[in-house]
């Protein structure tokens, strides 16, 4: 759904509605599974910068609700999230500030995005906000076993035979550090 600075400027824009899995490229990252459900208001906001310089802002509320599938950190196989937030952005157009000197920006400054040619995707947003919204690190189970260094097997289903120890001869002088320590 495209929100137009024009179209917003005559009025805001209510919205509610259900995307289908695959409408938003969340890449590699995540998965969509089952709709995706947003719903909320999209307006434009004036900021006066000075008598004839009036930027056009859009302001975009709402919250979104959906189920995720990410891989384990550890094993690589797929875990289901599920997620539901709400969002309250701002948006200005990428023009807007393209001119200004270099200067530090203020903590509220950090919240605002920018669009191109006067119009906003929501896709890009909710995109945005579902990654935003995933665990950095996601397991399967707390006591994960994770895949063998050596043979890929996933531990957490099967034993594999592959023996224990480093593999690397630089890390031998740490292989009894773990006795040491213990004791």
């Amino acid at each position: 759904m495209e929100f137009k600075v024009s179209e917003l400027e005559r009025e805001p824009i209510d919205f509610d509605l259900e995307l289908a899995p695959g409408a938003v490229d969340l890449g590699e990252l995540a998965e969509q599974r089952g709709p995706l459900a947003s719903s909320g208001r999209a307006e434009v906001l004036h900021e006066h910068r000075g008598p004839r310089d009036i930027v056009a802002d859009i302001r975009l509320k709402g919250r979104f609700q959906g189920n995720f599938q990410v891989p384990c950190a550890r094993c690589v196989e797929p875990v289901e999230i599920p997620l539901e937030a709400d969002f309250d952005l701002i948006f200005r157009p990428a023009r807007a500030d393209s001119e200004a000197p270099e200067r530090s920006i203020t903590a509220p400054e950090t919240e605002i995005g920018y669009y191109q040619k006067d119009s906003l995707l929501l896709e890009d947003v909710l995109r945005e906000q579902v990654l935003l919204s995933l665990p950095v690190r996601t397991l399967c189970k707390p006591d994960c076993k994770g895949l063998c260094p050596r043979c890929g097997e996933n531990r957490n289903s099967q034993a594999c035979s592959c023996e224990e120890g480093p593999s690397d001869p630089r890390w031998e002088a740490l292989a009894g550090l773990r006795g040491r320590i213990k004791s």
